[in-house]
């Protein structure tokens, strides 16, 4: 099969049982296309070819009989997330060749649904910014045009997805970090609520705002990439609602009752200006909900001065969670050496100070949009970034401000620990537009129907980028 590239996860997962094609050919036909495409997009910051060619034919002699739906299906692990036996540089310099001896739990998740990692997927340094732009690599680049940014910080994973190198990639969000790769790549990324999958054994942040989810071309995939990774992990802190019988995937087959969803289109944040594209996305999909037989109304929301000072402190005190010698940090990237500089800033009194803002916030935003099932906002404020964009001046001050002005919507579900969704339901010029639905704690299912309903009525899946 020639075109097995094209193939969503699921249908790549049903060829394989129905033997059409083994999981060999699967993951050589991947792996050929990331060694080919990947460089350029800069994707990966590692290939397994080795490791993936010898999962795939484990499973070809164990047989699939019974296997689970996406067996045999090849995807990436993001580079935040240790892989036992593979180097995990979390994308910056200080850690090249750094191999951890453990797996996050996530990743043996995946690797018990069948999945198959051909590799890791580039980050920037530590994940921090909205954008992909490792030191000593290639920026990763939206397949739609390579001039432009992927977002970040799992970009590599957008990049890869939708230039169809996998048909679905594991990612982590604790600021936007699928959702804003998943709308400039033009794919379908999911936050997942706060403690839905495990962040063991080591992984994870004492705020809770960072989680694992997937980035996928279908909404079908996601949930079943969902499916493989929802699971209640020894010792977790944070346990949400449990997942719907039967699972997500099983969940998007049930009908959907009308909801009620708040339309915000002006950014939580003063002075954000919005580009007309993606204001014009958000309402465009309001409309269409309002057709399809849902109550969408506008809503108003902005974030007191107070919490996004609380936000923005504890970024910078997170930034200083990867250990680095006093010596190393002058080798660290300028955003980075400025973060960790903000962060070693604060004291304690002050840390604590901003989690508890952050918490007491969390309870008024849920409280206040406890009367809508969603809220739809555009994904991002701008249309892709060119590369470079958001460090052209030299000052990573200015940096991080444009990222703020970027992406004004999404950390409002890392503070409340809320699931949210990107769609790429806009498109601009040739560009990729995503909206983002934000839904009430636990209820991803719900998210995933709304998501598979605008999916069917405003197909995407057939839109490919030049090139690939």
């Amino acid at each position: 099969m020639s075109d097995l590239h094209e193939l969503s996860a699921l249908e790549t997962g049903a060829a394989i049982r129905r033997g059409d094609v083994t999981a060999l050919e699967v993951v050589d036909a991947a792996l050929a296309r990331a060694e080919r495409l990947g460089p350029a997009l800069g994707a990966f910051a590692v290939l397994t070819p080795e490791r993936a060619r010898a999962a795939a034919r484990a499973l070809d002699r164990a047989g699939v009989d019974g296997a689970g739906p996406l067996a045999g299906v090849p995807t990436a692990v993001k580079d935040l997330t240790a892989t036992a036996g593979v180097p995990t540089a979390r994308g910056s310099v200080l850690a090249a060749g750094v191999v951890p001896a453990h797996d996050d739990d996530v990743v043996g998740l995946l690797r018990d649904a069948g999945t198959i990692s051909i590799g890791k997927t580039a980050v920037p340094e530590f994940g921090l910014p909205c954008y992909t732009q490792p030191a000593g690599a290639p920026p990763a680049v939206t397949p739609w045009d390579r001039t432009r940014s992927a977002g970040g910080s799992s970009g590599g994973a957008a990049a890869a997805v939708a230039a169809r190198l996998l048909p679905v990639a594991h990612g982590t969000d604790g600021g936007g970090s699928i959702r804003i790769p998943a709308s400039v790549c033009g794919l379908v990324g999911l936050k997942t609520t706060r403690g839905r999958v495990p962040a063991g054994p080591a992984g994870g942040d004492p705020a809770g705002l960072s989680v694992h989810g997937p980035l996928a071309r279908t909404v079908a995939d996601a949930a079943a990439f969902l499916d493989a990774v929802a699971a209640p992990g020894p010792g977790e802190p944070f346990v949400p609602a449990a997942p719907p019988p039967g699972g997500y995937l099983a969940a998007l087959g049930r009908p959907l009752a009308r909801c009620r969803i708040g339309l915000a289109v002006d950014p939580p944040l003063d002075g954000v200006p919005v580009d007309p594209a993606c204001r014009a996305a958000a309402e465009e999909t309001a409309a269409l909900l309002a057709d399809l037989g849902h109550h969408v109304e506008p809503v108003a929301f902005r974030l007191p001065d107070d919490v996004v000072a609380a936000f923005l402190t504890l970024w910078a005190v997170l930034s200083l969670g990867d250990p680095v010698d006093p010596a190393d940090e002058p080798r660290l990237q300028p955003l980075t050496r400025h973060l960790r500089a903000r962060g070693r800033e604060v004291g304690g009194a002050a840390a604590m100070g901003a989690l508890h803002t952050v918490q007491v916030a969390t309870r008024t935003l849920v409280a206040e949009r406890a009367a809508f099932d969603a809220v739809l906002t555009p994904t991002v404020a701008l249309p892709p970034r060119p590369v470079g964009w958001f460090t052209e001046t030299g000052d990573p001050a200015d940096d991080f401000d444009r990222q703020i002005a970027f992406t004004p919507w999404t950390a409002v579900a890392n503070l409340t620990g809320e699931p949210a969704i990107s769609l790429p339901m806009g498109w601009s010029e040739g560009l990729p537009i995503g909206v983002a639905l934000r839904g009430r704690r636990g209820e991803e299912a719900l998210l995933l129907a709304l998501g598979a309903e605008l999916e069917t009525a405003r197909p995407w899946s057939g839109r490919r980028p030049p090139g690939v």
